[in-house]
Formats: C-alpha cells, structure tokens, sequence
C-alpha cells in the first residue's frame, strides 16, 4: 500500500495517456475548425479566437476535476495504480454541433441578411447557449441516470446515435475524405490497420498520431510537389493571440434560437449522460470505482464551463479508461492534457496546430468514430433488438437528404419550396416526407426503436404508450417538424399543407397505439418463441 508521501503525480505510462487523449481532442477541434471554415465559410477569427479559447477552457476544467478525483481515490484506497478518468471534446455531439447546428446557422443568419461579420456573432452566440442548454440539462438528468437507462432500451439509446454516426459522421467526413483521394484514403487505410486490424507498427508512437503525421506529409508533399488536388495552398501562418475564455452573458442572446435546435441538442445532453454511466461502470470493472454521479456531475460542470467562457462543444468522459489504465497512465496524464490543451486555447498555439492538419487527414478519423459508434450500437444491445437498432438508423438517412437538398448552392429556395408543396395526387410530396422524416431525427430513432423493443419483448402496450409520446412530440414539432427548419410550434397555428402534414403524421402513431392497444386485449395461447409464430428459421 503506497503512502501519500510516495504516491506520484506522473509515471513514465502519463506520457502515451498524454499523447493519446490530447490527439483525440486535437482532431475534434481541427474538425470543427475545418467544417466550419472549409466547408462553411466561416470566419477564421471567430473560430480560433473566440469558440476555441472557452472549448479549450472547458477541457481543462474537466481534467482538473477527474484528476482530483483520481487523486482522492488513490488517496482514500492506499492504491497507488488508480487511473484518471480521461475526458475530452465529445466526437459525434461535437462534430454534430459543426454539421448539423453551428454551420448551417451561420448560412441560416446571412440568408436573413446579416452581414458575415454578423451572422458569425449570433453563431456563436447560439453555440454557447446550446453549451448552456446541453449542461444545464445534464446537470439535472446526473441525479437520476440511471432511472433513464431503465427507462429507455439500449437499442434506443444507441440505436438514434448509431444512425447519426454512420449516415453522418461516416458519409459526410468521408465525402471530404475522398476530395483529396490520396491523403484521405491513405490516412483512413492506416487509421483501419492500428485501430481495427490491431497491425504493428514500425516506430513506438500512437498509430493515430502516426496517421496523421503520414497523412499530413504526404498532403504537403503532394502539394508541393503540383501533384495535389486542385485548389491546394500552403495555410496562413496565423500569429499567437493571447485570449482569455471570460465568463460573458453573450449565451443570453442565442438562447431563443436554440429552439429549432433543441430536437438535436436535447439527445445529444441524454446521451452524454447514458455514456458517462457506462464509462463510470467501465472504470469501476477496471477496478477505479469512482461514484457515477460525481463523474456526470464534472462533465456537467465542465460543459457549463465552456458554454459561459464561449466554447461551442461539450466535454465528456471517454470510454477508454481501461486503456489508459493498461498504457500504465495514472492521474498526471489528465492534468498534463487539461493543461496543455487549455492554455492551448489561451494562448493560441492549439488554433495554430489544427489550422495545419488538413481536412483530408482530419476526416478519416471522424469516419472511423461513425463506424465504432455503428458497431457498438448492436454489439452493446441485446441481439433480439438488433431490427430496433436498424429501424433507428433510418430517420438519419432523411436527415443527411435534408442536409443536401436544403443546401441553397444545390437547390434554389424558391425550388425547394415548390417540390415542397408540390401534391401530385399520389400523397404527400416526397420532399415534405423527407424534411419531415428527418426533423427531428434523434428523438424519432428513439420513439420508433423504443416501441419496436418493446414489441419485441411482447409488451404491446408498452409500445402503444411510446407510439402515443410520439403522436404528442409531432403536434409540436420536437419530432417531424412541418417547418423545414425544424423548429417546433403550436399546432392549431398551422395552415394548409403543413397542417395537413402535421396531423397525419400525429394521427399515424395515434392509429398503430390503438391497433397494438387491442391486439394487447389477446389470450397468447402459445409462448414467446412458438416456431409457430416466429417465421421462417434462419
């Protein structure tokens, strides 16, 4: 048993936990930096200069929190092999956010005709008040996750989250991965060689980092050598900005447009509360048992951290502390981490390191997040609820549909309001049934793989109550929202085709809640499992 006085804050394993968790964090922001600069136009300043310093401020609290944790468990146990919880930038919330809320926010408020100047302000503005409603929600929910995991089947919970990692953490990145087909498809084949196929490598090193540096040279090289892809340019050496992450009420402005956002924003809250449950049941099986609630009550705090400091993405406890734990890490290689990349966004140099990673070499990394998240969402349910997590992935599909088309560069409004509204006799329009199957989209993989486990299990009345949850969420929008925005709203102030729309799709799950409500009043002579009843073997 180590005595206080012996225990030490860094050993040798620090360093490869060091390096491991900052290019994690390193390659969520590069990403958010690359989407929204390079795929969004956004203003290079606004992202460096005022999202990242209260990101990165975030990271560091959070860090600073878990390592004190680890330090009072060691302390509290006489151990001297405990491991900190490692804590980061969430990858699918965090990209999510650029993707699906800061980016076409941005594109939202210059086509209300704010200059960019402009409209990057009040995008930002946005991202800290979605921090805020993201915390405070977590916050709250940190008293009673686990009623929520009892609550919502797995399958659900991953389901939604495994749908909008494969359609889009992996189509999107991947798309931008292969407009620069060399160094993408290099740098994602040698990403699958360390992390999936487990190959060796040549050098001691982290095989993610390798990637990078491989994929980073080859893209530089390439250029250099006028054998890149067209558009190729050495980055804007951008000098080093002293920026403090001050505490601002600028959240206060954004929060009344956080509501059209609030069907992505509310899940992606739950789901950092589901996975720092299951990460806190991971450490406690690797043998650190730290208390569940005051491992979310620390993401929780830091989040709100960030989201009062200006930060756009929202911290998490990552799943790997196991693996930390078996690199030899222990407590400093989260200090070391929180410090580095906070006064990395203090400072700047963090800004200046992420502007130099190309999107091509940042992409695959985000594609192979979508996949892992894919795989764990059946291999983390029952297999018998394997269709609820298919079903799940379906509404995300409409949703990257709404991405593309609702680009104004690919279809002119006026276009897209016609096709719209435009009713041929066969139905509602295929355009109205995409935008409205993809509104809402997490909370709609929810709702239908909630109530297909609960068929599954043959608790139809289970699944009637999910169904009718459904039916009242569409009446306001939080799930299939006539608004192509999205946004939610009163039912009874809707006019034409949107009314029309907004009560089929209510009246739709009222009518299957009914239908499986009587199908529940059934004597079930044979049992679960009958051949009888089960169809065809396979």
């Amino acid at each position: 048993m180590a005595t206080a006085s012996s225990r030490r804050w860094f050993v040798a394993g620090d360093l490869n936990g060091f390096f491991g968790l900052v290019v994690d964090n390193l390659s969520i922001l590069g990403f958010i930096a690359a989407a929204l600069i390079g795929i969004f136009g956004f203003p290079a300043d606004m992202v460096y200069t005022r999202m990242f310093p209260g990101t990165a401020f975030g990271v560091l609290v959070g860090n600073l929190i878990y390592t004190w944790m680890a330090h009072r468990l060691a302390t509290s146990s006489g151990r001297d092999d405990v491991t900190a919880m490692p804590l980061g930038l969430d990858a699918p919330t965090s990209i999510g956010m650029a993707l699906l809320v800061l980016g076409p926010s941005f594109v939202a408020f210059k086509q209300q005709g704010l200059d960019e100047q402009a409209a990057a302000v009040a995008t930002w503005q946005l991202g800290m008040a979605s921090l805020i409603v993201m915390g405070t929600l977590k916050l709250v929910l940190s008293f009673f996750g686990d009623a929520i995991t009892r609550a919502v089947p797995r399958a659900a919970l991953l389901g939604s989250i495994g749908g909008a990692a494969l359609a889009l953490l992996g189509f999107l990145p991947l798309i931008e991965t292969l407009r620069s087909p060399v160094v993408g498809f290099v740098t994602f084949g040698l990403l699958l060689y360390v992390l999936v196929a487990k190959g060796k490598l040549p050098v001691r090193m982290p095989g993610v980092l390798l990637a990078f540096i491989v994929g980073t040279a080859l893209y530089y090289g390439l250029g250099l050598a006028g054998l890149g892809t067209p558009g190729f340019k050495m980055p804007d050496a951008a000098p080093l900005n002293f920026t403090l992450p001050l505490p601002t009420l600028g959240f206060l402005e954004g929060l009344p447009h956080t509501v059209p956002y609030l069907p992505l924003l509310l899940p992606f809250g739950l789901l950092m509360v589901v996975g720092g449950i299951n990460v806190s049941e991971s450490a406690r099986a690797a043998g650190d048992d730290y208390r569940t609630r005051d491992v979310l009550l620390a993401e929780a705090v830091s989040t709100l951290v960030a989201g009062f400091c200006g930060g756009v993405a929202q911290t998490t406890p990552y799943i790997g502390q196991p693996a930390y734990k078996h690199m030899g890490a222990r407590m400093g290689y989260t200090l070391l981490t929180g410090l580095f990349i906070g006064l990395g966004g203090v400072f700047g140099y963090v800004s200046g390191l992420v502007q130099w990673l190309p999107i091509a070499v940042l992409a695959p990394i985000i594609v192979y997040v979508g996949m892992d998240i894919t795989v764990q969402a059946f291999h983390d349910s029952p297999r018998r609820h394997a269709p609820a997590v298919a079903l799940a992935f379906l509404p995300s599909i409409a949703y990257l549909l709404v991405i593309k088309l609702g680009n104004p560069a690919w279809i002119e409004p006026a276009r897209f309001a016609a096709l719209y509204s435009d009713v041929d006799g066969h139905g509602l329009p295929d355009l109205a049934a995409i935008v409205t199957l993809g509104n809402g989209f997490i909370i709609t993989a929810m709702i239908w793989s909630s109530a297909l486990v609960a068929m599954i299990d043959q608790r139809f009345r289970r699944a009637a109550v999910v169904l009718l949850a459904g039916a009242a969420l569409t009446l306001f929008g939080f799930i299939h929202s006539v608004d192509p925005r999205g946004g939610i709203y009163l039912p009874w102030t809707l006019e034409g085709l949107p009314r029309v729309i907004c009560w089929q799709f209510a009246g739709a799950y009222v009518a299957l809640a009914v239908l499986l409500g009587l199908l529940s009043l059934q004597r079930h002579a044979d049992p679960v499992g009958n051949p009888a009843n089960s169809g065809p073997a396979h």
